[in-house]
């Protein structure tokens, strides 16, 4: 990659400068560094893009590293989910590691920080801790422990390390200064004692090193060349090179660590730890619950890793966080999808409609085009008789002028098929319509080439044929959230503006030619919108998710 071969955002000029100052563009790598305690949501998605990107760009190696630090709270489910997630966005990683890899070099790189008089075993309680660590504008003050020879805090570590000790008895913290004006730099704690089950290392450990020591000290043992962050590890960024410092050999890659802002999206949470409340909880079903902001919850909801890729280079890096709206990656959703998906049939909120005039026990087989964006273009056959089902919402027995659908002594084309006219209604003791009665011109059947066919009308609208109708689940989904920022007032719970209208189940009729189809199958619901199949559809029960309506609706209704 050049200057000269396109605009370069602030990280790949850093990338650019380094290279040219001398560093060799066989040491670049790169690494995604998840901690497997949830699954990755649309702000991980923008990471993943940006770091496999670069290995793509300048050809370079990306690592997927598990920051697998906590064994309370992560889990070998969340592992293969990730994974699942990487893969699925369209990347290959060139090795899988885990900070678990380096427990045994971290531990001694602890010890030699011991000997060298850089670190101490503190006895305190954590609150005692935080009252001497001060202020941003008050220096912190000496721990009473600071002062143990080298010889004690050893054996202390090692009987941290060997189980002796209950958790929160001890930490090691590093000697740095209780002064320093980065608060991060008040002795941090290394090591905290946790007698915890690990996914991988079972019970070996004792003791787990903090993500500040052990996220630095991995990028150098996987010769990391760029290590990649979001704005809120800006001040963390002196410790890192601390820590480099204490165990950095010249003859090989330092890594280096530079910050990009969080690009937040409207209507959604991002956070981990709020998004497993809502599963806990049960406001949502699972951490894939279509309208969730996990990557698999999008995947099941029926975006495609094509559209999230499109939208993390639309909304690029930047240097400072700002909110984006829904209805951007909304577009890019759509964008695809009308690419790729089939136009065909559906009816969410049925009405009986009879031609009246069409032979009793006939049928025929239409021809419909499944994709007008397709290069080759392909078709289908759909089956049309006398009874069918419209959309309730495509008829009116009195209209307005601009109505162009269907009402009493109007025509309109029924898609793919025949011109009708709205002759009368049939009502149940309340009123209600419950049959629309229509005639049809038998000469103005779509493609014929009669002049009957050609006829313009002002309306077309969609219908499935009853006798061939397939019912089907069908759940609309909406924004998780009615506020575009609903974590953004720490003062008001986030779950305070939950969507009561977030998802609503209803049957409806498909086509038949949709039988067959298969989870995750994309379609465009003609007039609709776009659906996917969910995984909970059998050959009995098939099962609808809308992915996205054909435009943006919401933006209208937040006006109002």
């Amino acid at each position: 990659m050049s200057a000269e071969e396109k605009s370069l955002n602030f990280i790949e000029q850093i990338i650019e400068d380094d290279l040219k100052n001398g560093l060799s563009s066989d040491k670049l790598r790169f690494r995604f560094p998840p901690e497997p305690n949830g699954y990755l949501h649309i702000g991980h998605a923008s990471a993943i893009c940006l770091n496999f990107g670069l290995g793509i760009d300048y050809k370079a190696p990306v690592n997927l590293r598990f920051d697998d630090t906590n064994p309370s709270k992560e889990e070998q489910e969340f592992v293969d989910a990730i994974k699942k997630d990487v893969e699925w966005l369209g990347f290959n990683w060139d090795k899988e590691c885990y900070a678990s890899d380096y427990f045994q070099q971290l531990y001694d790189w602890a010890v030699e920080l011991i000997k060298n008089d850089k670190a101490y075993v503190d006895s305190q309680s954590s609150e005692d801790m935080a009252i001497q660590k001060g202020t941003p504008t008050s220096p912190g003050t000496d721990s009473p422990f600071r002062t143990r020879s080298i010889e004690e805090n050893l054996d202390l570590f090692t009987r941290m390390k060997n189980g002796e000790f209950e958790k929160g008895t001890h930490v090691l913290r590093a000697k740095i200064s209780m002064k320093a004006n980065n608060m991060l730099m008040r002795d941090p704690i290394i090591y905290r004692i946790m007698h915890a089950h690990h996914h991988r290392t079972g019970n070996d450990w004792c003791i787990y090193p903090m993500y500040d020591w052990a996220h630095g000290e991995s990028d150098y043992l996987e010769q990391i060349s760029h290590s990649f962050c979001t704005l809120e590890f800006l001040p963390h960024r002196e410790l890192y090179d601390w820590f480099l410092n204490q165990i950095y050999d010249e003859t090989k890659v330092r890594p280096k660590q530079r910050e990009f802002a969080r690009r937040n999206l409207s209507h959604t949470v991002v956070s981990k730890r709020k998004l497993l409340q809502l599963v806990e909880e049960k406001y949502v079903t699972a951490w894939d619950d279509p309208r969730m902001s996990t990557i698999s919850g999008m995947r099941r909801r029926g975006i495609t890793a094509t559209a999230i890729r499109n939208f993390a280079n639309t909304i690029g890096i930047a240097k400072r966080t700002n909110l984006i709206d829904v209805s951007l990656l909304d577009f890019c959703i759509r964008e695809d999808l009308n690419k790729i998906a089939p136009r065909v049939m559906a009816v969410l909120h049925p009405i009986k409609l009879v031609i009246t005039n069409y032979p009793e026990g006939k049928e025929e087989w239409l021809t419909a085009e499944n994709n007008p964006e397709e290069e080759v273009m392909t078709f289908r056959e759909v089956p049309f008789s006398k009874e069918l089902y419209i959309e309730r919402e495509d008829f009116q027995e009195e209209a307005h002028k601009k109505f162009f659908r269907l009402t009493l002594g109007t025509e309109v084309r029924l898609k793919n098929a025949y011109i009708i006219k709205g002759e009368s209604v049939v009502k149940d003791a309340e009123g209600n319509i419950t049959e629309i009665h229509c005639t049809y011109d038998v000469d103005s059947k779509s493609g014929s080439g009669t002049e009957a066919s050609n006829r313009k009308v002002k309306g077309v609208i969609h219908w499935v044929s009853i006798p061939h109708a397939v019912e089907a689940e069908v759940r609309l989904y909406d924004r998780l959230f009615t506020h575009e920022n609903p974590d953004g007032n720490k003062e008001v719970d986030f779950k305070e503006y939950i969507n009561p209208e977030s998802l609503k189940v209803i049957t409806g009729y498909v086509e038949p030619s949709l039988q067959t189809a298969k989870e995750l199958d994309h379609f465009q619901f003609q007039r609709l919108g776009y659906f996917c199949v969910d995984r909970d559809s059998t050959a009995e029960k098939l099962v609808f998710n809308k992915t996205v309506g054909l435009r943006d609706t919401w933006a209208k209704v937040s006006e109002q």
